[in-house]
């Protein structure tokens, strides 16, 4: 081992920026959120050079000229000024450590100029150098990022394409502005605009012009306050009508900070679980907490927080979405309805869960602070002495050239699964599952796959952003049997989609593809795959004949993949008859 040296200033800034720069989003995040704390109204991020170069242009406060210098030193800032200021954060940000991160790793030049002044400052930055001189230029701020990570090779190597990149800043802007409704947000890639709000300070305008107009038909609003705990939450829902398969779209907010709470999944999943099932929600939602009882300061991207009272917290979300969505029950589709009446018809009185009792406030109900909040309020299986053993080894399973003749199928349960006796025990398949890997190994099998000519196809709306990323795809859409066709700005039409998927609504088999393509862009081809073969499988909650039973178990014991679905969830399990028998005391 060497002698120990001390590194430069320079190296330290570099290994600093680590933890805040990960990405091409951490600038935009870090700058946008600046704008935010500037009080802007107006914020305009531009993105080029494979997101490399991003410009972020506010028209807020601007910074005082005898500042800019010490803004870019680290640990520098105006939002707190002692250690107590951190168990109050009323900011975006407050660490002081983005913009002396950037300049470490990325050429920057900011003009900013505030309203005492008739002139400007421009400061140019460059391996952590900065210079600094007057200017002319308009009330606010300008920031100029030019090949981010210019220095630091080896972080570029373990970028994403410019695609998937530029797709979470786009995720970003969309999270950020339902939050801010007054601030007007937008977003250029290469010179083209690909999300835009008004700032009209309404919420439902936004989402309308982010998420287009279909999903404003079902939302709700929530709102509830609690004065003697100073909680208040706001926002809107929407009914059971409208699902995803997803959490992408859970827009929740402590104090118009978008973060990635369990504690707010949890309570929002509990309410809509017996509702929707296994579909999620679109949720917008901002919990407004005193500030001295929520920790923002827990993880560098300020996406995680800490509540001084989570049990509290936890109820007062789950009453407010759940006083909402009682309040609008004529709203929930006739067929949500008799699910639920067939789910009670079968249920005996101690099965059925009592949710005004479970989650009152009186009731001992602890979250420690390490704890994994979806653990806490899983049930016990009603029958605790039957222990079900592990999925068979893979040798174990019926191969091919032993399926001639016919499973012994006894039937179907809750007309979701086939129960099928085995040799070794009593085998339950999931019927959706089995079918959707049937269908996606034969998909991906297929050098051509059949079309359906639609000549007449509903009319669908999409934001400006999904319309960009459909464009871009429109060849591995293609690929897959999907031909789109855009009759307008922001509307599209369905010329061709998988003859598997005819009978299957277009404006449904959009949802998906959409919520399925967003994200990780490098893998486009496969979640259409994914997304076809769901959408093409036989459904749970289906009757199905002994021939539709046998044709279901007979394709997926083709499977070369039998065990999961595309998803990875387990497709069957077997109960070993000795287990069985000793649960019934059989074997003494």
């Amino acid at each position: 081992m060497g002698r120990i040296v001390q590194l430069s200033k320079n190296v330290i800034n570099q290994i600093a920026a680590g933890e805040v720069i990960e990405r091409p989003f951490s600038v935009v995040k870090e700058l946008v959120e600046n704008s935010i704390d500037a009080g802007a109204s107006k914020v305009s991020v531009e993105i080029s050079n494979e997101c490399r170069n991003i410009r972020v242009a506010d028209n807020g406060s601007g910074i005082h000229p005898d500042d800019i210098i010490l803004a870019f030193s680290k640990h520098a800032t105006s939002k707190i000024s002692s250690g107590e200021d951190l168990y109050a954060v009323k900011t975006m940000g407050f660490r002081g450590e983005a913009l002396a991160s950037i300049i470490s790793i990325a050429k920057l030049t900011c003009i900013t100029r505030t309203k005492d002044f008739d002139y400007g400052t421009k400061v140019e930055c460059e391996n952590s150098e900065v210079k600094k001189t007057q200017t002319g230029c308009a009330v606010g701020t300008i920031m100029e990022i030019r090949d981010l990570f210019y220095n630091l090779p080896a972080r570029l190597k373990f970028l994403k394409s410019a695609k998937t990149e530029f797709a979470y800043i786009n995720e970003l802007i969309q999270s950020l502005a339902p939050a801010h409704p007054k601030i007007s947000f937008e977003l250029k890639n290469n010179g083209k605009t690909i999300l835009k709000t008004t700032g009209q300070g309404n919420i439902l305008q936004t989402v309308k012009e982010i998420f287009g107009e279909e999903v404003t038909k079902y939302l709700r609003e929530v709102s509830k306050t609690d004065k003697i705990s100073n909680l208040k939450i706001s926002g809107y829902i929407t009914t059971p009508d409208y699902t995803r398969s997803g959490k992408k779209n859970y827009y929740t907010y402590v104090n118009s900070r978008f973060v990635k709470c369990p504690i707010f999944q949890k309570a929002i999943d509990m309410v809509y679980k017996d509702l929707i099932g296994s579909k999620y929600p679109f949720i917008i939602l901002n919990l407004e907490v005193p500030p001295e009882d929520v920790d923002v300061n827990v993880h560098p991207t300020k996406k995680e927080v800490r509540y001084k009272n989570p049990n509290q917290i936890f109820n007062f979300i789950y009453s407010a979405v759940n006083n909402t969505l009682s309040e609008r029950q004529r709203f929930t589709t006739e067929s949500v309805v008799n699910e639920q009446r067939e789910v009670e018809a079968v249920k005996t009185e101690e099965e059925k869960p009592v949710p005004q009792k479970v989650f009152s406030q009186n009731e001992d109900i602890y979250v420690e602070e390490n704890t994994n909040i979806a653990d806490i309020f899983k049930r016990p299986p009603l029958v605790t002495e039957l222990k079900i053993p592990s999925r068979p080894k893979q040798e174990k399973f019926i191969p091919e050239q032993k399926i001639e003749t016919e499973e012994m199928i006894i039937g179907q349960y809750r007309k979701t699964y086939i129960l099928i006796e085995r040799e070794e025990g009593l085998e339950i398949v999931d019927q959706h599952i089995a079918d959707e890997r049937y269908i996606y190994e034969k998909l991906k099998k297929s050098k051509n796959i059949d079309c359906q000519i639609l000549f007449l196809s509903d009319v669908m709306e999409v934001s400006p952003s999904e319309k960009e990323l459909l464009e871009s795809n429109k060849d591995k859409l293609l690929k897959f049997g999907y031909e789109i066709e855009f009759i307008s700005d922001n509307e599209l039409i369905f010329k061709k989609v998988p003859q598997i998927l005819s009978k299957v609504s277009p404006k449904e088999i959009l949802s998906d593809i959409l919520e399925n393509m967003a994200g990780d862009i490098d893998n486009i081809e496969e979640r259409i795959l994914i997304t076809t073969s769901c959408k093409a499988a036989v459904k749970a909650n289906t009757y199905l004949n002994n021939f539709q039973m046998q044709e279901i178990i007979r394709n997926w014991r083709k499977c070369e993949k039998p065990f999961t679905c595309p998803h990875g969830r387990p497709i069957s399990k077997i109960i070993e008859h000795k287990d069985i028998a000793k649960f019934f005391q059989r074997n003494k």
